[in-house]
């Protein structure tokens, strides 16, 4: 599975940005997918996550603010971020959780990252 990231950019506290990311290669594995983030100096940390049946779980800081979504057809999953805060400046990178249904082993499949920049 590859997946490819856009829309991060800078933006000034209170605005709105939308991330996309498209999986590609053998997305029928993909049982959810997501985005976390890291800070400058932190660990990376879950920002939301959607099932292929539209469950969503989002971390406590972003609860109200951001909406993830997906297109199954396009194998694509957006978050739309809004009332943005300096300290939601991170990298955010999109993951998708994969099975292999032979074994039951699940993996980890990473984008490149997009920075997100909110100015105060």
């Amino acid at each position: 599975v590859q997946l490819q990231a856009s829309g991060g950019g800078l933006v000034q506290a209170g605005g709105s940005l939308r991330l996309s990311c498209a999986a590609s290669g053998s997305t029928f594995s993909i049982v959810a997918m997501g985005w976390y983030r890291q800070a400058p100096g932190k660990q990376r940390d879950l920002v939301a996550t959607v099932t292929n049946g539209g469950t969503t779980n989002y971390a406590d800081s972003v609860k109200g603010r951001f909406t993830i979504s997906r297109d199954n057809a396009k194998n694509t999953v957006y978050l739309q971020m809004n009332s943005l805060k300096p300290e939601d400046t991170a990298v955010y990178y999109c993951n998708a959780k994969g099975v292999n249904i032979l074994n039951d082993r699940t993996y980890d499949y990473w984008g490149q990252g997009t920075l997100v920049t909110v100015s105060s």
